[in-house]
């Protein structure tokens, strides 16, 4: 049995990043990854999963030491969004130089994000990744937690944290209960290629069905004609339209989206995946705690749910940094409870916030309709207001850990 201060079960994009934040803490950390990490190469077609990653993000990869890789390959920093209701003419726009910034944010490819914050977690000698590796039973021991690995292998730590996604072992192995809302919805994503080029402009469109988001991309040689989707869509719609023939579909995005950038020309394959709410009645036990989609899942019609989960990650280890600088049990319940305190209660108003848009949105009552249309008008009028709702978007609001604060030095 191997003996460690901290087992992170995960090694997805949050939990990689929490072990990039501590690999200078004087722990010894075991990252355990059930798939595979791999390096994207320069030429790869785009993933079709893509994270808009906030400014407050983007900060937290820079100071872990992840961002340098990312940017060596391929990123597209967005310096416009346009929402628009898709049953009416409310619409919204936003651009950074409205604001005085240089960018709103960034479109990185999942895998990217996660290779190279594994890697710069992989950089410090106390860090070690074990891939692949699945956790099979948790025991709670007097002042330790006992894992046991799919190979018999056991580990000791002092603390367990469970980054392991929606279906999490260590939620489950640790009888600790969710609460679930299913929306009835499955989510279509796909890259598409387009007749004109999106002008580092990401783009949302609000219908009765469903979201359609149309997320920008970049190549090395500076093509701007291919865009990353989240198509939202009822059950019955999402089948149809994963039936259909790529002309078929093109010719359907296109439709739906207004061709706001001329003809859709072609798509790469479609994924699709149910959306549901997730939140966990508590996000810490006695030396246990979860972050990211372990402790919460949310519609992905605002791009939030990555953001929300890097954020957990380092308020999380500015608390264990914080306990050590204090000489305090960086394990102890005190720790976690803060942690969970700063983070819960953000959290829950992101997620229910989500759920009452996709309803609104999803409404076709006459007042709703007006209402809703009235109100981006009015907010895309009023530049006050608009900073405001620019910064949540940018993650530069609410109570954030210092690290995303600003950019590194």
């Amino acid at each position: 049995m191997k003996e460690v201060d901290i087992v992170i079960v995960g090694a997805g994009m949050v939990g990689s990043l929490l072990a990039a934040l501590l690999k200078d803490a004087g722990l010894d950390i075991v990252l355990l990854e059930r798939g595979g990490v791999s390096a994207p190469e320069r030429d790869d077609p785009f993933e079709p999963r893509v994270s808009a990653l906030t400014r407050a993000s983007e900060n937290l990869l820079r100071h872990a030491g992840a961002w340098e890789a990312i940017a060596a390959l391929r990123c597209c920093p967005y310096t416009r969004m346009e929402v628009w209701d898709g049953n009416g003419t409310g619409r919204v726009e936003f651009s950074a130089a409205e604001l005085g910034e240089t960018h709103l944010g960034v479109m990185v490819e999942n895998r990217l994000l996660q290779w190279s914050l594994t890697e710069a977690a992989k950089a410090s000698p106390r860090v070690t990744l074990r891939c692949p590796a699945q956790l099979v039973a948790l025991e709670r021991l007097p002042a330790r937690w006992l894992l046991t690995l799919d190979d018999g292998e056991q580990l000791a730590a002092q603390l367990v944290i469970g980054a392991d996604g929606a279906q999490s072992a260590v939620r489950r192995l640790a009888n600790i209960g969710v609460r679930e809302h299913e929306y009835g919805q499955r989510a279509i994503v796909t890259t598409i290629y387009t007749e004109n080029p999106h002008d580092d402009t990401a783009r949302q469109r609000f219908a009765a069905t469903g979201p359609l988001a149309l997320l920008p991309l970049r190549t090395r040689e500076g093509d701007t004609h291919q865009c990353s989707i989240v198509w939202s869509q009822d059950e019955k719609e999402a089948q149809r339209l994963l039936a259909l023939d790529d002309a078929a579909f093109c010719r359907e995005l296109g439709f739906a989206c207004e061709n706001v950038l001329g003809v859709i020309t072609g798509c790469d394959s479609r994924y699709s995946f149910p959306l549901r709410a997730v939140h966990s009645e508590t996000y810490t036990r006695d030396g246990l705690t979860l972050i990211g989609d372990a402790a919460h899942a949310i519609h992905p019609l605002a791009g939030q749910g990555v953001n929300l989960g890097l954020l957990d990650a380092a308020v999380l280890a500015e608390e264990i940094v914080r306990a050590q600088a204090r000489a305090l049990p960086w394990w102890g319940e005190d720790v976690l409870a803060r942690y969970s305190r700063r983070r819960r209660a953000h959290n829950t108003l992101i997620l229910n916030g989500m759920t009452v848009f996709q309803k609104l949105f999803g409404s076709e009552h006459p007042a709703l309709v007006l209402a809703r249309n009235l109100g981006l008008s009015a907010t895309n009028g009023l530049l006050p207001v608009k900073q405001e709702f620019a910064r949540v978007a940018m993650g530069l609001a609410g109570d954030l850990p210092a690290l995303a604060r600003a950019p590194a030095a």
